[in-house]
């Protein structure tokens, strides 16, 4: 089955008030397209789940967020994202902040359609403080260990990219990490999945290893080939991150007049094609 679409018709999937996952791992891998053509539309009041990047920056800044779920929020050579930085201190969202592994078990439970998944990250943190809709199970052997029973992160829709795919489905990444990308897929109703090139299936295997296959078709509802699609944020070996890029991005988050001038000149494109055509003639 050729599953192959455009990020347009992958978004118009969203309905305001859905949750949605986003993979990659702060400014790494990002499906950086599909958030651009989030802000095209008027969606809103939407839950996000993410190791959060500049996906989490833009979508807060848009006021497109009604709920983040996160782990953090990095721009990885900038600590703390700035967007997101500046939304959190206005409390234009209600914020889940958890554990990296708490998330990580969330998306797990999901996955396993499990209504929880008991756990000893946050234990001794502030996070049960700040989340107060956790509850703890105890242990039903003899150790009777109590423990933080993280809810499922039952997703609507996720969104990933990979560096290769095939029209059926099939993703291949190349670089150091699939971060948790197979279980956004796994913990989604429906799956779509950019990438730099739509490859021959046969290809995978001049590329990288089977380790490098996590995806697989059975995850996946849609394929779109996105050259560049996760700019800024990097996609290795394909491409490094643009930390010029990324600079500029994070500086307009204190300068209101230069955040209206990034907005116009890089996120009110018709489309990726466009962005990516202001992008290499900056």
């Amino acid at each position: 089955m050729d599953k192959r679409t455009t990020e347009r018709d992958a978004v118009a999937e969203l309905r305001d008030g859905m949750t949605i996952g986003i993979g990659g791992w702060g400014s790494r891998r990002k499906p950086m397209s599909i958030v651009r053509e989030i802000l095209r539309t008027d969606l809103k009041d939407l839950t996000v789940v993410t190791y959060g990047g500049p996906d989490a920056g833009l979508l807060c800044a848009f006021g497109r967020v009604e709920k983040l779920v996160y782990g953090f929020v990095s721009l990885d050579s900038i600590p703390l994202e700035p967007h997101f930085r500046k939304a959190r201190q206005a409390g234009s969202f209600e914020a889940a902040e958890l554990d990296e592994g708490m998330l990580q078990w969330g998306l797990l439970a999901a996955a396993h359609r499990l209504p929880f998944l008991p756990t000893r990250a946050g234990m001794g943190s502030d996070v049960p403080a700040i989340n107060q809709n956790l509850k703890t199970v105890s242990s039903p052997y003899d150790d009777g260990e109590e423990l933080i029973a993280m809810p499922a992160l039952d997703l609507d829709v996720a969104f990933i990219h990979m560096n290769r795919a095939d029209e059926k489905g099939n993703g291949q990444f190349l670089g150091p990490d699939l971060y948790f990308d197979d279980l956004f897929c796994l913990a989604a109703k429906k799956r779509f999945m950019t990438c730099e090139e739509v490859i021959p299936t046969e290809d995978f295997a001049k590329h990288g290893s089977i380790h490098t296959m996590k995806i697989n078709r059975m995850m996946i509802d849609g394929v779109i080939e996105a050259p560049g699609g996760a700019h800024f944020t990097e996609c290795p070996p394909d491409y490094a991150r643009d930390e010029k890029f990324q600079k500029e991005y994070a500086a307009t988050a204190k300068d209101e007049a230069a955040w209206d001038a990034f907005v116009s000149t890089y996120l009110q494109c018709a489309d990726e094609f466009e962005y990516q055509k202001v992008v290499k003639s900056r």
